[in-house]
């Protein structure tokens, strides 16, 4: 793999550059760059100006509305966005329903669900986790019992990520309990404004609203709404995961947060000397700088191969998380005390919970404690290691 970049991709990069600096609206990006809650309307709004532009969709092939670029293209345009405080695109159903609905959804669910995503008409949410069911995502036991042209299901969600905002959830559902485990599930399209679907917040350590439990009683899905076939639900899970796990490897907004930690550290003084001259703390601040940079060139390299992420997904995913807990572990050392205190009025508002603290200071101690989840979700690091134990080791 060449590791410099092509006048061509150099003049896409500036393209990228000039229209994020042109539409991306001020007021989410210093949300953004500030660590500041986000509403939803801060995403669809963006979502849907990069939709105007054809650029919603990098990684989509180009019959159903993708941009047909590069690995290498996307990678800039992600890179491009995140240093600029564009958010994040809501991956649920942009990178992770999709891919499924494509590969194995119905010519009707294609042409149904395909072109909401795009528009942000439909918020996805994912419906795997259950309180028993984690890790161990194959004892689910949210049930879906087949009556007539509809299935009738019951059970529960949890962990759902900001299930309060959505339209659809994509659900792994029991259809059938008198074979292999893996064997008996089955992957749903459920409306979440049918009757019988109830969504309750969960609160994190860091205060915030972002996932939810969800509860299905006695909800009626239309047969349609099944994606492929009754019992391989488990393969499209997997399928979905590759997606997800790949764009949890989150490489342009870990080299925003890079930079940040850098201002921070030549700001704040030890010894009477910027931190940034201390030689433990650059140690490990150059640490984390070689990780990401070996990480941005393997995510380059799986993204180049033009095939399904297999399990080298999994080894983006327990790097890239660890050094986004990393960054914001080294975030806090270098403000020490300032980055104790902090309040949702000061995130919200902008404020400073301590007098003396940066503005800056006062989200990183909530980003520290959210973060912390980064290595659980789409799968914990320790289920990480056992697939690449199995899949690659052969152990």
């Amino acid at each position: 793999m060449d590791l410099h970049y092509t006048p061509e991709e150099q003049a896409f990069r500036a393209e990228v550059r000039e229209f994020v600096r042109a539409r991306l609206p001020r007021d989410i990006s210093a949300k953004v760059l500030g660590h500041r809650r986000l509403a939803k309307d801060d995403y669809v709004r963006w979502q849907k100006i990069l939709h105007e532009r054809g650029w919603i969709a990098a990684g989509w092939p180009v019959e159903h509305g993708g941009t047909g670029w590069s690995a290498v293209q996307q990678h800039i345009f992600d890179e491009e966005c995140a240093a600029a405080g564009a958010p994040r695109l809501i991956p649920f159903g942009l990178n992770m329903v999709a891919p499924v609905i494509m590969q194995f959804g119905s010519e009707q669910q294609k042409r149904r669900y395909l072109p909401r995503i795009l528009s942000s008409e439909d918020w996805w949410c994912q419906g795997y986790s259950e309180p028993g069911s984690g890790s161990d995502l194959a004892s689910l036991k949210t049930r879906a019992v087949r009556q007539g042209d509809h299935y009738v299901v019951n059970g529960q969600k949890t962990w759902t990520t900001l299930a309060q905002y959505a339209d659809m959830i994509f659900c792994l559902v029991r259809t059938d309990s008198s074979v292999k485990p893996q064997e008996g599930i089955s992957f749903l399209l459920i409306d979440m404004h049918a009757p019988g679907v109830t969504v309750r917040p969960l609160y994190l350590y860091d205060e915030e609203h972002e996932v939810n439990e969800v509860f299905f009683d006695d909800v009626k899905v239309p047969l349609e709404n099944l994606v492929g076939s009754e019992g391989k639900g488990w393969t499209y899970a997997k399928y979905l995961l590759g997606h997800e796990r790949t764009g949890i490897t989150g490489v342009g907004a870990s080299k925003r947060e890079l930079a940040l930690l850098k201002e921070i550290a030549a700001q704040q003084a030890k010894d009477g000397r910027p931190l940034a001259a201390d030689p433990v703390f650059r140690q490990r601040l150059a640490q984390v700088e070689i990780d990401l940079l070996a990480l941005e060139m393997t995510l380059l390299r799986v993204l180049s191969s033009r095939t399904k992420p297999g399990p080298e997904a999994s080894i983006l995913k327990i790097k890239g998380t660890e050094v986004q807990q990393a960054l914001t572990e080294l975030m806090m050392d270098a403000l020490g005390p300032l980055a104790l205190p902090f309040s949702r009025t000061a995130i919200e508002e902008g404020g400073s919970a301590a007098p003396l603290a940066p503005d800056y200071a006062a989200p990183l101690a909530a980003r520290y404690f959210n973060w912390r989840k980064t290595s659980i979700y789409g799968g914990s690091n320790e289920i990480q290691r056992n697939i690449i134990a199995q899949q690659v080791l052969g152990l």
